[in-house]
């Protein structure tokens, strides 16, 4: 199930990313490399609330497989406005199995951008990875 996106749609999901960018640099800022992903996950989703940024954490996402509802099959840590799925690391070297989880979360959930934001460096602009499903 692939669904065409509109230029409109396509520059929200920019714009609502750009700014989950901007709330996670400020947490990185103030908290620096080496925390447990649960501490920048609450304290980027309390960056979000202060900025009126829109979204849900540990999204449960049931999948269907042949004909059987298989519930919550996995959590989205944290989608933003409804459009951008985020995945949220702290480790020394993101794994190819990291993007490849993102683009299924993406795929899965029928939509299209997605950030895989990694902590755990000394500049967060070197872990973050924008993908996109088409």
């Amino acid at each position: 199930m692939k669904t065409e996106r509109t230029e409109a749609e396509r520059a929200e999901a920019d714009e609502w990313s750009s700014r989950l960018i901007g709330a996670a640099i400020e947490v990185h800022r103030h908290l620096g490399p080496g925390l447990l992903e649960g501490a920048y996950e609450e304290c980027l989703c309390r960056e979000l609330e202060l900025r009126g940024v829109p979204f849900d954490r540990q999204l449960p996402v049931n999948i269907e497989y042949k004909g059987v509802v298989v519930e919550n099959a996995y959590r989205i840590d944290v989608l933003v406005a409804g459009r951008v799925v985020v995945e949220l690391k702290s480790v020394d070297t993101p794994e190819p199995i990291h993007e490849a989880q993102l683009l299924t979360y993406l795929r899965l959930t029928d939509r299209w951008l997605g950030l895989l934001v990694n902590f755990n460096v000394p500049v967060l602009k070197d872990g973050i990875k924008r993908r996109v499903w088409r």
